[in-house]
């Protein structure tokens, strides 16, 4: 499992629209999710890349329950790598969500 990234790194990982609104859904679920519950409007592949890279970040973890893959948030390790960081950040993306 990869280490927290720093803060360049995290934010670099977010950056993308895609990524962002994965990480909003496993936030808001407070538990891991079934990959193709995590995107929507991308191919599998592109979604397959979009979770390498927060995997790299040391945003998530990949587990396998009941022979599905599922990705899990690193909820803890990142509040303590970079505190409020994933509060601040997905709060910001679930206004931006309920104003669309």
């Amino acid at each position: 499992m990869h280490p927290v990234g720093s803060v360049h790194q995290v934010l670099a990982a977010l950056q993308d629209p895609a990524r962002l609104e994965m990480i909003r859904r496993l936030r808001n679920a407070g538990g891991p999710l079934q990959c193709s519950a995590l995107y929507d409007g991308i191919n599998k592949s592109t979604a397959t890349h979009h979770f390498k890279i927060l995997r790299e970040a040391g945003l998530l973890e990949r587990l396998v329950l009941g022979g599905l893959t599922h990705q899990r948030l690193r909820t803890e390790e990142v509040d303590e790598a970079l505190p409020g960081l994933l509060a601040s950040v997905v709060g910001g993306a679930n206004r931006e969500a309920a104003v669309r």
